[in-house]
């Protein structure tokens, strides 16, 4: 297909001040010059407005409203080409030990919303709703299989669920309404501005500060880690090239390193002791393997660009370049969050 043009267009965000909403939103702002971007966040606990800092504000703007306020973001779709539905409740450990209403509330009742103002809007030429391969459970540690486009939704965990959810809904109102909407299915992102109860920020301010690095279970699930940059690409590379109606996993489809490895290798980078590492129980319904079959955005152009190690030096470097953003969050973490792990 013909390459959509992303120069002079306005792209709505919604959830940007999170951690993977602002990378794009840096990233995109850098790559089109004169694009511009609305960026609609609620604020909750892991929206953080420092994330933005540096974007320039002639082509950006923010706008602190819910996706459920459906009002609101069908006002939003009217002043935008594109959309992108970052806005999510993502934390595993939160939606077993704190319940999931919060989780079914936003991501399935806000994507709901988001659609319902997608099919009242006429001037949105594609909306890219950001989902998680955990829809699909796990595999087995030893499996060569990979996830792909038509896995079945398998999830292991409240917010797997609710996510599911959401994306079936998008599949929905393309097939009964035909709208314009892409559902994406990426690994584990890490990187810069990285909320710490995800697993890579929870160990580097760990061992920073000598503290046990804690790993669930025997420490061998295994991941396949995407740094959160090569993910903004692919989503301006659906933005650009991409089917409506479609699903595509993203991944960066190298080695899956075992949490253990992880940890051992932050530790290293930080030229701190693997004595930190320490056993907790497992949490329920753990997953095992995550892995992804990328091959159908790679036909679009996109591959990653940064490697695991690569990406881990970068991350630990901006996390020691940033203590006050850290100390900042830190303090609002143990009050909202005391289920903090892997």
């Amino acid at each position: 297909m013909n390459k959509r043009r992303l120069s002079g267009k306005t792209v709505l965000v919604t959830g940007g001040a999170g951690f993977m909403g602002s990378n794009f939103i840096h990233q995109l702002l850098a790559a089109v010059p004169d694009v511009r971007v609305i960026n609609l966040d609620l604020l909750t606990y892991a929206g953080n407005p420092e994330n933005l800092k540096g974007v320039p504000q002639a082509r950006y703007s923010f706008v602190e409203g819910d996706i459920c306020d459906t009002a609101l973001v069908t006002k939003l779709f009217a002043k935008s080409d594109y959309v992108v539905n970052f806005a999510a409740e993502s934390h595993v450990d939160r939606s077993i030990h704190g319940g999931a209403r919060t989780f079914m509330r936003t991501n399935v009742e806000g994507v709901l919303s988001v659609l319902e103002a997608l099919r009242a809007s006429e001037g949105i030429e594609l909306m890219i709703h950001i989902s998680t391969d955990e829809v699909w459970g796990d595999l087995p540690l030893k499996s060569s299989k990979r996830f792909n486009e038509q896995s079945p939704f398998k999830p292991s965990s409240p917010y797997a669920a609710s996510k599911a959810g959401g994306d079936l809904l998008a599949h929905a109102y393309h097939r009964t309404y035909g709208v314009p909407v892409i559902v994406t299915h990426a690994t584990n992102n890490f990187g810069p501005r990285q909320y710490p109860e995800k697993m890579i920020p929870f160990f580097i301010t760990q061992a920073q500060r000598g503290k046990p690095v804690t790993l669930y279970g025997d420490g061998k699930n295994r991941r396949d880690w995407l740094f959160v940059e090569d993910h903004s690409r692919a989503i301006q590379a659906l933005l650009e090239r991409g089917v409506a109606g479609e699903a595509y996993g993203i991944s960066q489809q190298g080695a899956e390193p075992t949490n253990r490895w992880m940890a051992e290798l932050i530790l290293r980078e930080l030229g701190k002791s693997a004595s930190l590492i320490t056993y907790i129980k497992d949490r329920p319904g753990h997953d095992l393997r995550y892995a992804v079959d990328s091959s159908k955005i790679r036909k679009l152009g996109w591959k990653p660009r940064v490697t695991l190690e690569a990406g881990i030096k970068r991350t630990i470097e901006w996390y020691e370049e940033h203590g006050a953003w850290l100390e900042n969050v830190l303090a609002r973490t143990a009050k909202v969050n005391p289920h903090i792990g892997v």
